[in-house]
């Protein structure tokens, strides 16, 4: 990425990963489609609701990968392959001891989570089944995810995605057996999902060790290098912390749309899962700015860095404006994909005309966190996003609900108060120190 055109290298790289994200959200989406379709509302209320639950934890392993995808990208810029090998088995040694962690955590926890959460009586029992299900195989998760975070920092976005199409296919396909045929209800679900991912785990460890390139991962060499290890925490220790602690608040909002009953809740539900959609090219646009940002930076091309910034913002802005209009317009349609229920659905269409277009300024805010962390500048963005997406808006929800009036209305617009409110600071900061002095 050190070199030729900027937006067709962005392009090239951010399509897989785009489609990589599609069939990544197929898992959870499937899940919801056939409990929705062939349980009951119940069953649909407990994965939403389980959601903000299972990204606290999962956002911070993926906050400590981007850590781990900037050293790498960085050290193979510059082509150094010493530091190159030492990041890879840094990284994955670390990958197989936080998943033991985070494996107990999860599944010790998961009861008072849900009563943390306020969730409604008829909901828990489908909720716990699930959460306990998920997080004894959550290390298939992540380890497919450190380790194609490390094809994709070499500039390799493509297998990973061929992986994923796979095993979403094959997770489709198990969820529809274990429920249908099986009658395994939601346990079936998490089942499904599990092995699934075990499966991609498999696959991407299988490619990393049979490579000849010059990231190949080397059992015998496997153990944490300290001085790498803290290189990759500098910047991805921030992120983890940024990732899980607006993770977790997401969960507080979660609590304040149970209040209003398992209708409500799976209407959010729905709205979340669509939502998730309308995320991916920005996401995968972020991802794609700090591979390249990384590289370049390494390079010592900080103007070919700026430029790869600008035009992955513009490209996300203009994808999500479009996609956000023709979701909005057809908001009742797409949430009846989930439902008959005309409850849920109206719940979930409210939700979805809300606050949809706000995400267009939101492609400002993950672009530019993504081009800073590739840079290096990871507790700048963790900051400003704790400040907007968590505090501000944890205050907004407080004072709203409880001085004002507590409605879905009012509840749903918290989103947009962090969203707008980090894109005035991020902007600004970026402005302030990269582009002022220029």
């Amino acid at each position: 990425m050190t070199s030729g055109p900027i937006l067709q290298q962005l392009v090239l790289f951010a399509v897989p990963l785009f489609l990589g994200n599609i069939f990544q959200l197929l898992y959870s989406m499937v899940d919801t489609l056939v409990v929705g379709n062939f349980v009951s509302t119940q069953a649909l209320a407990a994965v939403g609701s389980t959601t903000m639950i299972v990204n606290t934890i999962v956002f911070f392993f993926n906050g400590l990968s981007i850590g781990a995808t900037v050293i790498i990208g960085q050290n193979y810029g510059a082509k150094d392959q010493e530091s190159l090998h030492k990041s890879v088995e840094t990284t994955m040694a670390m990958t197989f001891i936080v998943s033991v962690i985070f494996t107990a955590i999860g599944v010790a926890f998961v009861k008072p989570m849900l009563l943390f959460m306020s969730t409604p009586e008829d909901v828990i029992p489908e909720a716990t089944v699930y959460l306990r299900i998920y997080f004894a195989g959550i290390s298939g998760l992540m380890i497919y995810n450190m380790g194609s975070g490390i094809l994709r920092a070499v500039g390799d976005s493509k297998r990973p995605l061929y992986f994923l199409v796979l095993t979403s296919v094959l997770n489709t396909i198990l969820d529809l057996f274990f429920v249908i045929v099986l009658h395994a209800g939601i346990a079936g679900v998490a089942y499904a999902t599990i092995l699934s991912q075990f499966i991609s785990a498999i696959l991407v460890m299988l490619l990393l060790t049979k490579t000849d390139d010059i990231y190949k991962l080397t059992w015998r060499d496997l153990r944490l290098d300290m001085p790498t290890f803290g290189k990759i925490m500098s910047i991805g220790l921030p992120s983890a912390i940024q990732s899980t602690i607006t993770g977790f608040s997401n969960v507080f909002v979660q609590s304040y749309v149970n209040v209003f009953g398992s209708a409500c809740m799976a209407g959010w539900s729905c709205y979340n899962k669509l939502d998730q959609f309308i995320y991916l090219p920005m996401q995968s646009l972020a991802n794609s700015a700090t591979t390249f940002v990384s590289q370049n930076y390494g390079a010592r091309q900080e103007e070919r860095a700026n430029k790869g910034t600008s035009s992955a913002i513009v490209l996300a802005m203009s994808i999500t404006a479009a996609v956000a209009a023709v979701l909005v317009i057809f908001a009742a349609p797409a949430t009846s994909i989930f439902t008959k229920d005309e409850n849920v659905i109206a719940y979930g269409a409210l939700f979805i005309r809300m606050n949809t277009l706000f995400l267009i300024m939101n492609c400002v805010n993950h672009v530019l966190a993504g081009a800073l962390r590739g840079r290096g500048d990871s507790k700048a963005p963790m900051f400003i996003m704790l400040g907007t997406f968590v505090v501000l808006r944890q205050i907004y929800l407080f004072v709203a609900t409880h001085f004002f009036a507590n409605t879905p209305v009012v509840v749903g617009l918290g989103y947009p108060v962090g969203w707008t409110s980090c894109f005035i600071v991020e902007v600004s900061y970026f402005w302030w120190k990269y582009v002022r002095k220029k």
